[in-house]
C-alpha cells in the first residue's frame, strides 16, 4: 500500500502519474473473480484467520508494536500513534492488510497462472485501499481536525466538490484543477506549425533552434491514447523542446480524438497515417530517410510499419520508449487478461464506436488505488482541499477516446500475444514478423514501471532483427518520459551485456547520472547525417504551413 493525501510537488505528482495502454474496464465481474481466486484457499485462509485474531488480542490489549511503513502519509497525523483508539485501529487495518497480502503471494506459489495472481492483487489492492479507516470522515483524525478549525467549512467545501465531481467526473474525485494549464499557452508551446492533416491526425513541424540541422529528420509517433503535449509540457520539461535543441529536425504526430463516427479505424488506418507522414516528412525536408521513435502504444503502430513486408525501408534508426511488443511477460496488465473481461471490452466499445477517455482513465486510476483515487477522495472531500495544480496532472486529465475496431486489435495482441509471432498480426496487407526490423534500434524501459514492466521492454532487443541498445530509466512509466536533463535524481542504466536476458543485462550495465533524453539524442544524431543549415521557413510548396502548433486535434474535446 502507498501513501496518501494530495502530491506535494511535481516529481510526487509525475511518480503517481502511470497512464498508458488499453486493456479493458474493470467490472464487478472482475472484482468478484479476484476475490474468488483470493479466498478459494482454504489452509491459505484458515492460516491467516488464526494469525489476524491472534494478533488483534495482541493489539486490543496494547502490546501491538505494529507501525504503518515509512512514508505512508495516510497516517501521518500524531493521532495514529498517540491516541490509543486511533492506534489501535490502524494496526487492525494493518494486520488485515498483511493478511490479504499474504493469500495473494500464496497464489504464485500455487499453481495459479501469474494472470490469476495479478487479477487478485488488482482486487486486493482495491479492496484494502478502500478499507483504509482514513477514508472515513469520523475514523480519519486530520480530517476531523480540519472541520474543527474551520467551523466545518472544509465539509461543505468537500460536499460541493464531491456534488460536482458526480455531475462532471463520473463520480471519481478529481486529480486536478483542468482549468489552469491552456494548451498553446501554457502547455504544449514548443514553436512549429501544423504542416499536413487528415480526418485521422496531423503532422506538426518544429522550429529550428539552432543555426544547423541534422539532416535526417525525426518523426515522433505517440500513443494514440491521450494528448501528445506529454511530450512537450512546459519549457524546460518538454521532450520536443530538448530533440530540436540538439540540431535534430523534429516531426510530430498529433492524433484525432476520435467519435463514434470513427469507430472503424483500426491498425490499418494508424499504420497507413504514419507512412503518410514519412511521406509529408520526407518530401519537406528533401531527405529520402529518416529516424522514427514511438512511445508506449505508439511503439506498437510503428513496429508494424517498420515489420511489414512491403516496407520500404526508408527509415534508418527506429527508438521505442516504454513500449511492450511481447505481452507474455508479467505485468499488472495481465489483471485484465481474462477472456470474459476482454470480451466484454470488445462488445462495449464497440457499441458506442469507441472506448472513452474517461472508462480508459479509470482503468489506470484503480490499478493504483490509493495514489489516484482514496487519496483524492480525503483531500477533496474528507479535507475540503481543492484538487492540485501540476502540468502532469493535467495532461493526465486530458483524455481522449479510443476507436473501437482499434481498441478490439489491441485487446487481441494482448490475448493472444500475436505481435511477437511472424505473421500473427497482418498489416496493410502485411504480415508483421518483427526480425525483419534490421536497423538499429533504441529502445527504453524504466525501473518501476508497472503497466510495461522493463524486462517486457528489454524483450524488444531479442524480438527485433538488428543490432539494439538498451537504456533503463530510474523512474516509472509516464515519469520516465517527462525527465529532462538537470533533474538531480535522474539516473541510467546502460552498456550492459545483450544476449543473456534482462537479469544478466542489468547485472553488467553501468550506472550513469542524469536521463536517456541525452543518451538518445547523440545515439539518434550520429545516424541522422551531416549537418545542413537551418531553412528560413517550415513546410514546403506541397504541404505549406496549416496553422501554428499546437494545432487543432490537440484542442478537439470530442
Amino acid at each position: 500500500m502507498s501513501s496518501g493525501g494530495p502530491p506535494g510537488s511535481e516529481d510526487e505528482a509525475l511518480g503517481i502519474i502511470e497512464a498508458g495502454e488499453a486493456i479493458g474496464v474493470p467490472t464487478v465481474t472482475l472484482l468478484l473473480q479476484g476475490l474468488a481466486i483470493t479466498l478459494a484457499q482454504p489452509r491459505g485462509v484458515a492460516r491467516e484467520t488464526r494469525r489476524l485474531a491472534a494478533d488483534t488480542l495482541r493489539i486490543l490489549a496494547g502490546k501491538s508494536d505494529r507501525a504503518p511503513a515509512k512514508g505512508d502519509r495516510r497516517f501521518a497525523d500524531p493521532a495514529w500513534s498517540q491516541n490509543p483508539a486511533f492506534r489501535r485501529l490502524c494496526q487492525e487495518y494493518l494486520s488485515l492488510c498483511e493478511s490479504v497480502g499474504n493469500l495473494v503471494d500464496d497464489l504464485d506459489l500455487g499453481s495459479r497462472s501469474w494472470q490469476d495472481a495479478e487479477r487478485a492483487r488488482f482486487v486486493a489492492n482495491i479492496v484494502m485501499s478502500a478499507a483504509a479507516p482514513t477514508n472515513v470522515f469520523v475514523s480519519n483524525p486530520a480530517a476531523l481536525k480540519r472541520a474543527f478549525d474551520t467551523g466545518g467549512v472544509s465539509v461543505a467545501r468537500g460536499a460541493r466538490q464531491w456534488w460536482r465531481d458526480v455531475r462532471t467526473n463520473g463520480g471519481m474525485p478529481a486529480q486536478t484543477d483542468r482549468g489552469a494549464f491552456s494548451v498553446g499557452t501554457d502547455l504544449a508551446v514548443t514553436p512549429g506549425a501544423v504542416v499536413d492533416r487528415d480526418e485521422l491526425a496531423e503532422v506538426i513541424q518544429y522550429k529550428p533552434s539552432t543555426p544547423a540541422v541534422r539532416r535526417q529528420p525525426v518523426l515522433v509517433i505517440p500513443p494514440p491514447i491521450g494528448r501528445y503535449y506529454f511530450l512537450d509540457l512546459r519549457p524546460g520539461r518538454s521532450f520536443t523542446e530538448y530533440a530540436v535543441s540538439r540540431g535534430l529536425q523534429v516531426f510530430m504526430i498529433s492524433w484525432r480524438n476520435p467519435d463514434a463516427s470513427m469507430g472503424g479505424l483500426g491498425m490499418d488506418a494508424y499504420a497507413a497515417r504514419i507512412r503518410s507522414a514519412m511521406d509529408t516528412v520526407s518530401e519537406i525536408c528533401e531527405s529520402p530517410e529518416l529516424s522514427t521513435i514511438g512511445f508506449c502504444a505508439g511503439g506498437i503502430l510503428m513496429s508494424t510499419v517498420l515489420a511489414g513486408s512491403a516496407f520500404d525501408g526508408r527509415v534508418r534508426a527506429a527508438s521505442f520508449a516504454v513500449t511492450l511488443l511481447d505481452f507474455d511477460s508479467r505485468a499488472a496488465l495481465g489483471a485484465f487478461s481474462a477472456p470474459r473481461l476482454l470480451e466484454l471490452a470488445r462488445r462495449q466499445s464497440s457499441r458506442s464506436g469507441v472506448i472513452t477517455g474517461r472508462q480508459l482513465g479509470n482503468v489506470f486510476s484503480w490499478m493504483r488505488p490509493d495514489d489516484l483515487v482514496f487519496n483524492y477522495w480525503v483531500s477533496n472531500y474528507l479535507m475540503g482541499d481543492p484538487p492540485p495544480v501540476f502540468d502532469i496532472l493535467a495532461w493526465n486529465a486530458d483524455s481522449t477516446n479510443l476507436p473501437a475496431r482499434l481498441h478490439a486489435e489491441f485487446l487481441d495482441i494482448f490475448q493472444r500475444n500475436t505481435l511477437c509471432q511472424p505473421g500473427g498480426v497482418t498489416v496493410l496487407g502485411s504480415g508483421v514478423d518483427l526480425r525483419r526490423i534490421t536497423i538499429p534500434t533504441f529502445v527504453t524501459g524504466a525501473i518501476t514501471d508497472h503497466l510495461t514492466p522493463w524486462k517486457g521492454c528489454y524483450r524488444t532487443t531479442e524480438l527485433v532483427g538488428g543490432p539494439s541498445t538498451f537504456v533503463l530509466s530510474n523512474a516509472g512509466h509516464i515519469a520516465s518520459l517527462v525527465n529532462p536533463p538537470g533533474n538531480p535524481k535522474a539516473t541510467y542504466y546502460i552498456d550492459g551485456e545483450t544476449g543473456a536476458g534482462p537479469d544478466a543485462w542489468f547485472k553488467s550495465a553501468t550506472k550513469q547520472p542524469g536521463t536517456w533524453w541525452e543518451v538518445w539524442a547523440d545515439w539518434t544524431a550520429s545516424r541522422s547525417g551531416s549537418e545542413v543549415p537551418v531553412r528560413g521557413h517550415l513546410g514546403s510548396a506541397a504541404h505549406p504551413v496549416l496553422e501554428p502548433a499546437p494545432g487543432r486535434y490537440v484542442r478537439d474535446r470530442v
